[in-house]
């Protein structure tokens, strides 16, 4: 009988913690279902690059080539030169632009969230209203292209996205939530200023969302080609991916002004791997996000248990 006692808390407890073997295989099936969703649209994509132009205008889109071909990737190929370029400046916008975010989303971030700061509450309805309401297109480039004076530098590609409200409210409710207070008041009473409390105690208990913000920022960074579209007339300071949808825009010119030029629109077309260019592109843009996103992955899964404060 005391053995039986000893052992009802427990298979009380597995009742409400397992689940039938039917459930699990509907579980199982779901989220492969998901998985095949996200991957399958991928795969088709890289097919696609690597199909000849003919088999594609014949066979249309499948995930397994009919003909298989490089003509798309030939066709970046001889771009190869402006395209390492622009991958250098994706490079450096991205690196520069997120370490810069990241340190500014976390500075605005725990000043509001120290409830003695005075104007805290002003702030950050400061910070609040413009995740709501902005004050749209134009008044933004007049800001960015004439007020300051950004057009045409790197900086036009940096500052735009380099805070955003959205991750001022995730660092600030963080901030609050998680880093206690007798934390700070300690070192306030040990003689350390605020710079120092952020950087010495603040900054290491907050991986999680330090690394959350940074792959918000990182990603925003790596795949913006709207900033260079506005404020970027030189091609020098061309990012991939604004480089890679101007291209993408110069094959759709040239296949809907081929009769201008003297040609007909099947003969450019014969001669040009539009779609699999298309596709090219998308995998080069794609591929560089995709390699890094694990290493990503594992210092956020790791900055959620180091960073976590214990009792």
């Amino acid at each position: 009988m005391p053995e039986r006692s000893k052992k009802k808390p427990y298979s009380s407890v597995l009742r409400f913690t397992q689940v039938s073997p039917m459930v699990n295989i509907l579980f199982h099936g779901i989220l492969i279902i998901l998985a095949a969703v996200c991957v399958v649209p991928m795969l088709l994509v890289v097919s696609i690059s690597f199909s000849a132009e003919e088999s594609i205008n014949i066979y249309g889109y499948r995930l397994i080539p009919r003909i298989i071909s490089f003509d798309g990737y030939g066709f970046l190929l001889k771009e190869s030169g402006t395209i390492l370029r622009a991958m250098g400046m994706s490079v450096f916008v991205t690196a520069v632009g997120t370490g810069m975010g990241v340190l500014l989303n976390a500075l605005m971030g725990y000043v509001l969230s120290r409830r003695e700061y005075r104007l805290q509450k002003f702030f950050t309805w400061f910070v609040f209203i413009p995740m709501v309401f902005n004050g749209g297109l134009v008044s933004s480039y007049f800001i960015t292209a004439q007020f300051l004076g950004l057009k045409d530098t790197v900086w036009a590609l940096i500052l735009p996205l380099c805070i955003s409200s959205f991750s001022v409210i995730i660092c600030k409710t963080f901030f609050r939530t998680t880093i206690p207070d007798s934390v700070v008041e300690s070192a306030l009473i040990d003689g350390a200023s605020q710079l120092r409390i952020f950087f010495s105690i603040v900054l290491p208990l907050s991986l999680p969302v330090l690394a959350t913000v940074g792959l918000f920022l990182s990603f925003a960074y790596w795949n913006d080609w709207f900033q260079s579209m506005l404020y970027i007339d030189n091609t020098n300071l061309f990012t991939l991916q604004a480089y890679l949808n101007r291209l993408l825009g110069d094959i759709n010119f040239l296949a809907q002004n081929a009769a201008s030029m003297g040609i007909t629109q099947a003969e450019l077309l014969a001669n040009m791997p539009r779609e699999a260019a298309r596709m090219a592109i998308v995998v080069i843009t794609v591929l560089p996000v995709a390699c890094a996103y694990p290493f990503f992955q594992r210092y956020f899964i790791s900055g959620l248990t180091v960073g976590a404060v214990k009792g």
